[in-house]
């Protein structure tokens, strides 16, 4: 017996739930940070201030970077329904956050080679005013991350599924309702949520401060000691810090554009655990990132009693990330005699 379905015409949205949050404070951050940088860089100007024009010019590095995170959540709404996008825009933000992770190394590597230069050739620090310029960029980027900071695994956009059929094999592939398991997410569970688009934004706000707070620690220590060594000696420490966070987003949102399935993953276990028993064993599984909180699985079984595919996707109905799924169902072989 075979049986053959087609599903009636959908759509393949698989943003985030907060997308529509996140690009908004997105582009609020781009706002603040861009504010910031025009008045550093005209302040600078009139009142003959290096140290404000050059901090300047350093956030306006930031807020084109974040400006990647922003025009992604934009190119991502806007074409989260074509067609030609065959698993819709949600991995478009993982794109996104590996492009900013190699923006993180560059300004890591930039850092560095200016601590390097200070530390070979000292200059002349005006103590108090680079103490000045460090504490008020300080007061934006912790703002800044106030605003993308909040959850960086917040929310499944729901639980869908789609069914389509072919070539004499039982098979669903199922698309249909919205289940909201907010409060029940394990940490395996919040991995798979991460939008690594936010998070690349967030590090560019996150490495900013941190090159305040270090500043600001070291130009204190420095007028009160004479240690002009310490700015440039602190600087090389931010930079090995903030090409950690781009090693770390490198290998995450490279891992989603990959279809990698990271070793403590256990979607996989979930849904063997969910199908399988004495009489149905999967004899091919797929499972990768459609986008935050969404991942899709094709799952090939075999049964010696087969039952319709819509008997097994009832069986993955309670794992909320699951939201494209293909079933194929063939009759086990008869053990030989």
């Amino acid at each position: 017996m075979t049986e053959s379905r087609l599903s009636s015409p959908h759509d393949h949205v698989f943003l985030g739930r907060d997308h529509a949050r996140n690009e908004r404070r997105t582009w609020i951050v781009i706002a603040l940070t861009t504010a910031m940088m025009v008045a550093e860089i005209v302040a600078g100007t009139a009142f003959g201030s290096m140290a404000l024009v050059a901090d300047g010019w350093h956030m306006s590095t930031h807020a084109a970077a974040m400006l990647i995170t922003a025009l992604a959540y934009v190119y991502a709404r806007r074409n989260a329904r074509n067609p030609r996008f065959t698993f819709g825009t949600g991995k478009l933000g993982d794109l996104a956050g590996f492009a900013s992770a190699i923006v993180l190394a560059l300004v890591a590597l930039f850092i560095a080679w200016e601590s390097a230069l200070r530390l070979w050739s000292p200059v002349s620090i005006d103590f108090h005013q680079a103490i000045a310029v460090a504490a008020l960029g300080l007061a934006v980027n912790l703002v800044c991350a106030w605003l993308l900071g909040g959850d960086h695994h917040h929310g499944h956009g729901g639980h869908s599924h789609h069914s389509h059929g072919h070539d004499g094999r039982h098979h669903d592939h199922t698309h249909g309702h919205d289940h909201d398991h907010a409060g029940h997410d394990h940490p395996s569970q919040a991995a798979r949520q991460t939008d690594n688009n936010l998070r690349g934004a967030y590090l560019h706000v996150l490495a900013d401060a941190l090159t305040s707070v270090l500043a600001i620690a070291a130009l204190v220590l420095g007028s009160l000691y004479g240690w002009l060594w310490l700015d440039p000696a602190i600087g090389i420490v931010g930079a090995l810090v903030i090409a950690r966070w781009s090693f770390g987003l490198l290998r995450d949102s490279g891992a989603v554009l990959l279809d990698y399935v990271p070793a403590g993953e256990d979607l996989p276990d979930e849904i063997r655990h969910a199908v399988e028993d004495g009489d149905v064993r999967i004899t091919d599984l797929h499972v990768w990132q459609l986008g935050p909180g969404h991942h899709g699985a094709i799952v090939a079984l075999t049964a010696a009693s087969p039952k319709p595919p819509a008997f097994y996707r009832a069986q993955l109905a309670h794992i909320a990330e699951l939201s494209h799924v293909t079933i194929e169902v063939e009759a086990a072989e008869p053990a030989a005699a």
